[in-house]
């Protein structure tokens, strides 16, 4: 019995150690090795479009990543995008053609408590979380996964201290206006599909190399 027992648990521990290497292989990077306010690459078809979370808006800097580092994001289209206005993506549905009427509708299972700061505008290239309306959700919590974009703050100026905004773009504001220029149907669903291929940690610049001595005298 006492053998049986002690094989039981070794079985047990193995297999604990098998989930946590197979967890440790899907994850995409290392969540904790990132700063306060992180840098991500958000690379789409049409390029990249780079962002800095805000430290201010810790639950949904920290959601955020926690899906990126995942690979949540990855292969999840941009479902609705109007020129003039905002790009937006994040929904998993997006991944089964079959349910194209739904998009729009789908996240992680969860909401985010509302982290509405004042002075977080809707400028150009602003980041921030998409939610349901205002009956539907009067505490204004956020969804799950579901972001946008800013393409034009003065059309957006309207949802200031009504959305969380958590982020905004570094570079990369070529490519929201290329994916805000694209056709798309009644539904603002662009007609060709414009994949977030994923979303990474901005990779450190290479170190410049060391200047030889024989060159630096040769100037």
């Amino acid at each position: 019995m006492c053998v049986a027992g002690i094989l039981a648990i070794a079985a047990g521990c193995n297999s604990g150690q098998k989930k946590d290497k197979e967890q440790e292989k899907t994850m995409k990077f290392d969540a904790t090795t990132l700063s306060e306010e992180p840098v991500l690459d958000i690379k789409t078809d049409l390029g990249t479009i780079k962002v800095k979370l805000y430290k201010e808006t810790p639950l949904h800097r920290d959601n955020f990543v926690k899906l990126a580092s995942e690979g949540y994001y990855d292969g999840l289209l941009f479902h609705r995008v109007i020129n003039g206005f905002m790009i937006q993506a994040g929904d998993p549905l997006t991944k089964d053609p079959s349910k194209s009427a739904q998009y729009g509708t789908g996240g992680p299972g969860y909401t985010i408590p509302a982290e509405i700061v004042p002075g977080f505008t809707h400028k150009k290239g602003a980041l921030a979380a998409a939610r349901r309306g205002d009956a539907a959700n009067p505490k204004k919590e956020s969804s799950g996964s579901q972001f946008y974009i800013v393409q034009d703050a003065n059309t957006c100026s309207q949802l200031d201290g009504q959305y969380t905004v958590f982020g905004e773009t570094v570079s990369g504001f070529d490519v929201i206006d290329k994916i805000a220029a694209v056709e798309t149907d009644g539904r603002d669903k662009p007609v060709k599909d414009i994949h977030i291929i994923s979303i990474r940690p901005e990779k450190p610049a290479a170190p410049e190399a060391p200047v030889a001595a024989d060159e630096k005298a040769g100037e």
